[in-house]
């Protein structure tokens, strides 16, 4: 009877001695072990705005399609560009027969006995000439700029990638420099982890990191760059550039999150990534 008691108190002191060590094992790996739900797959988002103005003409795009550097993805009304050019070449013309005149002036000039002509007008000549050349290089300067309007006309794809929450379409106005479509850069992919504060110093440049997306996926990356600054939202500045100090101070202090930056190392075939997703980060502390 007294060995059954004894087993029994054995056994009861193992478990609660197990049950200690697992909900200590639980308890660090909870607080201390850098891992976080908190995590978001980000990308380069390119905002595309024409450099010219007029209407859409074109659109060879659609929303959510996949696009090459240098596909077409809309195209400007080219006809006022156009008579633009050829107003520019003729102008280009013309300086050009006047230049001519003018050195043909200036040759005959320098030619003639200093009795006939005096030396005042022949720099006059030589003077007008050199303007005429200016000019021309003014005119041809302005051609350039009317057949690069021209050829802005038709805008093309900076990177490859997704065409995002697509708002234009054929006979719609575009204006020069503002944005009319947003590419998702698909070669920027990569994930931002927010972490406790108390977490960070087991965190290092170069970890191994294990990302598991909310949908199932799993990618593998590692740390690349840890954010040096986040905003402080109980010291903000007041209007005269003063610290405007929050009188009131809560007892419960919450650890502050810090993003860290992850390169994905490797993307499984077929998997989709969409900028905005939510995922679980582990990192693995480098020995």
């Amino acid at each position: 009877m007294m060995l059954r008691k004894l087993i029994g108190f054995v056994l009861t002191i193992a478990i609660f001695a197990a049950a200690l060590i697992v909900g200590r094992l639980l308890w660090v790996h909870y607080m201390d072990d850098p891992w976080t739900r908190d995590g978001r797959v980000r990308a380069d988002v390119v905002n595309v705005a024409p450099d010219v103005s007029g209407a859409v003409v074109q659109m060879p795009v659609h929303d959510n399609q996949m696009v090459k550097k240098g596909d077409l993805l809309m195209e400007i009304d080219p006809s006022h560009y156009q008579i633009a050019v050829e107003q520019a070449e003729a102008n280009v013309a013309a300086r050009a027969a006047e230049l001519k005149m003018r050195r043909a002036d200036a040759a005959r000039r320098a030619d003639m006995d200093s009795q006939v002509v005096s030396k005042e007008q022949r720099d006059n000549a030589m003077q007008t000439a050199s303007t005429a050349a200016a000019q021309l290089q003014q005119a041809q300067a302005a051609l350039d700029a009317a057949k690069l309007n021209l050829e802005r006309t038709k805008v093309y794809s900076p990177v490859d990638g997704y065409v995002t929450n697509l708002s234009v379409f054929r006979g719609d106005y575009a204006t020069a420099g503002t944005a009319k479509l947003a590419i998702v850069d698909s070669h920027s992919f990569w994930v931002y982890g927010y972490f406790e504060e108390t977490k960070l110093p087991h965190v290092r440049i170069g970890d191994r990191a294990q990302i598991r997306l909310m949908s199932g996926g799993e990618l593998k990356g590692h740390v690349e760059s840890i954010s040096r600054g986040i905003y402080d939202r109980d010291n903000p500045q007041s209007r005269e550039l003063l610290a405007d100090v929050n009188p009131t101070f809560s007892w419960v202090r919450l650890a502050q999150r810090v993003p860290v930056r992850l390169k994905i190392d490797e993307v499984p075939d077929g998997m989709l990534l969409s900028a905005g997703t939510t995922a679980t980060v582990v990192i693995a502390p480098s020995m």
